[in-house]
């Protein structure tokens, strides 16, 4: 498949380019995408950089009855001397086909599909935004497209690439977060598809998160499906404690995503020799940490907001506040490192970003 020729149709109409000092998440989309298509017969084929459009899915198609879907998300950031760079994009190609693959879904070929979204973004490239924090935020996704009302995997598929401007996930600077502890709902299981980026997680996560908003709360902390009692991920993100000198992290289990900016804190944090350990982490010990005065700081990684710091814990009615509410040292110090990573404007010695 990647011998393919990438077909480039041009829109013959620009769209007004956004302020940049206006943007929001995922609101506004650039004027071309790429889609490719997948049948048995011909595999993954017919790709197509083309203005961005509506596209037409017959109403039975698996997609609306069944959820085949899975998708990612990443982000290309400009730099002061006019440099494209991605962050780690073969990660998220290579969880698309992990994702891919829980969901019976083909695979799609990696290095090809990196290439087809280079030439999307070099088509697009003007629509990349220049204020601080700005970026373009990139949204691969692959649906299933058959008709058909059996339960069953599809036979046919579009794999396509969306753009948006986006701004930056802090107008306000860096500010923890008040996080709800959920112990009703849960957002997935071991053996389930916790661990594949597919569109049914996010649906079944939306009452917990209204549920916590409307208790003034920014997001959902998540406990395992089976006891309740064990740490998994907080909102869409996963999440990070600092107890004593060591930062901990729930271990992949089955039902947590791998985040790529989670690997990437991983190897910064064993990078500067801070001891760092991935385990099972009970929402019991973390409230314990805070009463014997242990727990320093928490917080989320993910790509909108890179480093999410969390202020404040509710669990049964009983609130505990971390570092007096405050940004940690620690979470800022990574903050700061991977956004000048990500924005060229520190040296990379992992090798992590890409040139477009």
């Amino acid at each position: 498949m990647s011998e393919q020729t990438i077909t480039v149709t041009l829109a013959t109409e620009k769209k007004p380019k956004p302020d940049p000092s206006k943007l929001e998440f995922g609101k506004v989309f650039t004027d071309h995408m790429f889609m490719m298509d997948y049948t048995v017969e011909n595999g993954w084929h017919n790709a197509q950089i083309l203005p961005y459009q509506p596209i037409t899915l017959d109403p039975a198609s698996v997609i609306f009855h069944y959820g085949q879907a899975v998708f990612e998300g990443m982000k290309a950031y400009l730099t002061a001397e006019d440099k494209v760079l991605l962050f780690r994009p073969e990660k998220n190609m290579e969880r698309l086909n992990k994702s891919n693959d829980r969901l019976c879904i083909p695979e799609i070929d990696e290095e090809f599909a990196l290439d087809a979204l280079k030439q999307l973004i070099n088509v697009d490239r003007e629509w990349i935004p220049t204020g601080e924090g700005t970026s373009l935020y990139i949204r691969p996704f692959v649906i299933s497209t058959q008709p058909f009302l059996g339960v069953a995997a599809s036979i046919s598929y579009k794999f396509m690439i969306l753009l948006s401007p986006v701004g930056s996930y802090y107008k306000e600077g860096v500010k923890p977060v008040k996080i709800f502890v959920e112990n009703e709902y849960v957002r997935a299981v071991a053996g389930g598809t916790g661990s594949a980026k597919t569109a049914g997680n996010y649906a079944s996560s939306l009452k917990a998160q209204q549920i916590a908003t409307q208790k003034g709360y920014s997001q959902v902390l998540w406990l395992d499906g089976v006891e309740k009692k064990y740490i998994e991920e907080v909102g869409a993100m996963n999440v990070f404690f600092k107890i004593g000198d060591e930062v901990v992290t729930p271990v992949l289990n089955g039902s947590i995503l791998e985040g790529v900016t989670r690997r990437s804190v991983l190897d910064l944090l064993k990078h500067w020799n801070v001891p760092v350990v991935e385990r099972k982490i009970s929402v019991e010990e973390i409230f314990e940490a805070s009463k014997n005065g242990e727990l320093k700081e928490a917080f989320g990684t993910g790509t909108a907001a890179v480093i999410s710091p969390i202020g404040e814990f509710l669990w049964n009615e009983t609130s505990i506040t971390l570092n007096n509410g405050e940004t940690g040292e620690l979470a800022k110090k990574i903050y700061d490192t991977l956004t000048n990573i990500q924005n060229g404007r520190e040296e990379d010695p992992f090798g992590w970003t890409v040139e477009v």
